[in-house]
């Protein structure tokens, strides 16, 4: 299959030779094989000779050529050396690829009459050809002359030409012999190599004759058996230099050029850039650079002027410093063209110019006062926190912190693209707390964007670190637009689309987008709405950032720094597509260069995050419930809490643990309590919603993940779902599966790439197991006793894992999850129930607890 590819890539590039063969008597065949004069290609094709399979190809005996054709037993067949093995297993596929190419486009343009047409056919059509007319008896030696030029290279003696440069910037070739069967190839001149009395130098004769045809004066040289040289002027030397030693080049033959022409330079347009605000402490990214033409020759940089009284002197090659410049008439014409009548630069062309050092493949010229601006923007100084911030930051969450703030300051958009779990949404509060401690967030408040299933999580996370920062949810039904007393409001993507007319007459200090990858698609209605609001700071948020899928990279962002990566068209043929499919890295460095000042993106595996992290990290993460939830969560409450106030002893501690129960299951999913049908709709849940959006993110960081239910028809529920929206099948463990079974499962969710998805009931998988392949925990539904949570979780966190553990705690917002949670987490008494098995401890609460802890919402 590799070969298949390399074959079909060689083909659509050009980068095939024929070889003719004779395949009988008077029968001959083309065969295409890969251009391994080309350096790129022998490096692959090398590669491949790495893999090649012993024995693959085999071939007839040489001895038995001649004999009377017969079907040969594979017992009579020899084993082709590996590199002709692979040349002919390439040759296979490349007369395919040819052939293919002939059937498509020539064949029905040619006519059988055609002159020549057989040597198409032979050439092209994968056929074998006899050329026995008495007209055609030439053709075969003819056309094997006409090939031999590309295989100078291969033979015992091969030509090198040498290039020397004489002190009145003439040039001199000097033409060697190499010996390609000496162990070291000793080159000498071919005065020397003629002198000798070689029985090679006929053929040598006879290769360098194949060259007169590129470079005339050669004849000279042969017929003097080297003595004499070929000399160029600067001015002549330099169309031999650009066209033609390319082309002998490119038969295999050998060029040796001095050092100061290894490096050929071309004039190019390029800009001076000067910062326009030399005193401003900050500055707008639109309005920060001045530029003036220049002309940029290797790291010599000449005035319009200078440039157009040089090439009124000068022509050919033209020495700078050390260094050539071919200075043609084509060349100058377009340099002149571009000078004359060059279109403004846009601001963020220059800004790109700026950040990587180039301007369209030129160098560019920076002053003093702009590279200190340049380092501003590379550099995040130390900032003081927020002093009502409600939290230690580690020190990469600082550096954090720091960055958004330093872009916030300078007008940048910034995109926070930390692995999850490292802390982004803490780094974003820290940063609009600073606002709001700084006067910023007074009458124009911070707008974060955010799924719905993770608006209550934005809203618990800032209550918890900034408790002073005033947020509001802009959500559901009764929403209304009263943002005056707000610090941060926020909102759904489904809001900001539908209320997009009412959030644009707000002015916004700060916007900020969670899950960024919700705009990755520059044309949905959701993406242009997002785009629409006006804010001076913007911030784009993602754990997935979309570096393979570029054109989905552009629009986020263009969303944090509108226009600077251009529009789509340009975006695309500029970056998208030579990255992409040409894997072209020098613009895929540039392309790193001009935007690593607007991302920042830490990953898990990066041993200075590591060292400064804890292998387990918790994060509790809140969803709402929807509306059929919260009124099958108040019918059930209001019925059973009757019977609870009714009953004593044993029987109420029954009910109370009923209650309990259904809760849950109303809180996990409606149809895990109604049992009223086989279709699971992630809709009803908010806690599933919440479940597929992080199960999204570890699929696209290519992580495993266990998935903990206590019940064994929600696992079964999960199980469904996310083989209907991600298109994978889970793992499920629960209690009635037996020990082979489990075995089975454990080796596959540990070794098998594809087995990413570990459901297990808590009893059943909680204990006893390793599973270090994951490293991903999520508890869907939280059991009451810190103990058993901890001893699950621990299925992934032991010995052998090599990765930080992420543990995610579903918890309902308004329920009894979340009052329970609060209840373990503050009250110290409660730190006995590690060793109390269950949930006996909240069977034993009064009335009037147990109504408080149930009730929706209080």
């Amino acid at each position: 299959y590799r070969t298949f590819r390399f074959c079909n890539i060689l083909a659509e590039r050009g980068a095939l030779l024929p070889r003719l063969y004779k395949t009988d008597r008077d029968n001959y065949r083309i065969q295409w094989i890969p251009a391994l004069i080309n350096t790129s290609v022998k490096k692959i094709f090398d590669t491949l000779l790495e893999w090649y399979p012993v024995d693959m190809v085999k071939i007839s005996d040489p001895a038995d050529t001649g004999k009377k054709k017969s079907v040969k037993s594979n017992s009579q067949l020899l084993p082709a050396k590996p590199e002709e093995a692979l040349t002919l297993l390439c040759s296979f596929f490349a007369n395919a690829s040819v052939q293919a190419c002939y059937n498509n486009v020539w064949r029905s343009t040619k006519t059988s009459n055609e002159p020549g047409q057989k040597i198409n056919e032979l050439f092209f059509d994968d056929t074998t050809q006899r050329f026995k007319n008495f007209s055609e008896k030439e053709f075969p030696n003819t056309i094997q002359l006409w090939l031999s030029r590309f295989y100078i290279s291969k033979k015992d003696c091969s030509p090198v030409l040498k290039v020397n440069e004489k002190e009145n910037n003439g040039f001199e070739v000097e033409v060697l012999i190499k010996d390609n069967t000496a162990p070291m190839q000793p080159v000498e001149s071919l005065f020397d190599f003629m002198k000798r009395g070689s029985d090679k130098q006929f053929s040598a004769l006879k290769d360098l004759q194949l060259l007169t045809h590129y470079l005339p004066d050669l004849n000279n040289t042969i017929a003097s058996k080297g003595k004499e040289k070929l000399h160029y002027t600067s001015q002549t030397f330099a169309e031999v230099l650009t066209s033609i030693l390319p082309a002998i080049r490119l038969f295999g033959i050998q060029t040796l050029l001095p050092k100061s022409l290894q490096y050929l330079l071309k004039p190019q347009v390029t800009v001076s850039l000067t910062t326009k605000e030399k005193n401003k402490k900050y500055f707008s990214l639109t309005e920060l650079l001045e530029y003036d033409w220049q002309v940029a020759m290797g790291n010599s940089f000449l005035s319009k002027e200078e440039f157009l009284q040089l090439s009124k002197q000068s022509a050919g090659l033209v020495k700078i410093r050390d260094q050539y410049v071919i200075m043609n008439q084509e060349e100058i014409e377009k340099v002149i063209k571009k000078l004359t009548a060059p279109s403004a630069p846009k601001a963020f062309t220059l800004l790109q110019a700026a950040l990587s050092g180039d301007y369209e493949g030129a160098p560019v010229l920076i002053d003093e006062a702009l590279k200190i601006k340049i380092n501003e923007i590379l550099t995040a100084d130390a900032t003081p926190l927020p002093l009502h911030l409600h939290a230690q930051l580690r020190h990469y969450q600082q550096r954090g912190f720091n960055w958004l703030y330093k872009n916030a300051k300078l007008g940048l958009g910034s995109l926070l693209a930390d692995d999850m779990g490292l802390g982004k949404t803490l780094q974003v509060i820290a940063a609009l707390q600073k606002f709001k401690e700084e006067g910023s967030l007074k009458n124009k408040p911070a707008l974060v964007i955010a799924p719905t299933t993770l608006l209550s999580n934005w809203k618990a996370e800032i209550e918890r670190f900034a408790p002073s920062l005033n947020a509001m949810i802009f959500h559901g039904s009764g929403r209304k637009a009263e943002f005056k007393k707000a610090d941060v409001v926020i909102t759904s993507y489904g809001i900001s689309r539908t209320e997009n007319e009412r959030l644009n007459k707000q002015p916004w200090h700060a916007l900020v987008i969670d899950e960024a990858q919700n705009i990755k698609n520059a044309e949905t209605a959701q993406t242009k709405a997002v785009k629409k609001i006006k804010s001076g700071i913007k911030i784009a948020m993602s754990g997935t950032p979309v570096e393979n899928r570029l054109m989905e990279y552009w629009s986020i962002f263009d969303f944090a720094n509108p226009g600077y990566l251009g529009n789509p068209n340009w975006f695309n043929e500029e970056y998208a597509r030579p990255i992409e499919i040409n894997q072209d890295k020098k613009r895929l460095e540039k392309f790193r260069s001009i935007t690593t000042p607007f991302i920042m993106r830490r990953v898990k595996t990066d041993k200075t995050i590591i060292s400064d992290l804890p292998d387990k990290i918790e994060n509790n993460q809140f969803c709402n419930l929807t509306k059929e939830q919260a009124a099958l969560y108040k019918s059930i409450t209001q019925d059973l809490m009757q019977e609870v106030e009714n009953a004593e002893g044993i029987n109420r501690r029954g009910i109370i643990l009923k209650l309990l129960t259904i809760l849950k299951q109303v809180c996990n999913h409606p149809l895990q309590y109604l049992k009223n049908g086989n279709v699971v709709k992630p809709e009803q849940s908010g806690k599933m919603l919440l479940l597929l959006q992080l199960l999204e993110t570890i699929y696209e960081n290519g992580e495993k993940v266990l998935i903990f239910s206590q019940y064994k028809e929600m696992g079964s529920l999960l199980r469904t779902v996310i083989h209907e929206y991600f298109g994978k099948k889970s793992l499920q463990l629960h209690g009635g599966n037996t020990r082979k079974e489990r075995d089975e499962m454990v080796r596959s969710f540990q070794n098998n790439t594809l087995s990413d998805t570990f459901i297990l009931s808590l009893k059943a998988g909680g204990t006893g197991l390793n599973l270090t392949a994951g490293n991903h925990v999520i508890h869907y539904d939280l059991w009451w006793n810190p103990a058993v949570e901890a001893q699950a979780t621990d299925r992934a966190f032991r010995i052998g894992q090599q990765k930080n553990v992420m543990v995610h705690r579903m918890i309902t917002k308004g329920t009894l999850e979340e009052k329970i949670d609060d209840m373990l987490r503050s009250k110290k008494q409660l730190a006995d129930l590690t060793v109390t098995q269950g949930e006996k401890w909240i069977g034993e609460l009064s009335d009037k607890d147990l109504k408080q802890l149930i009730t929706l919402g209080a």
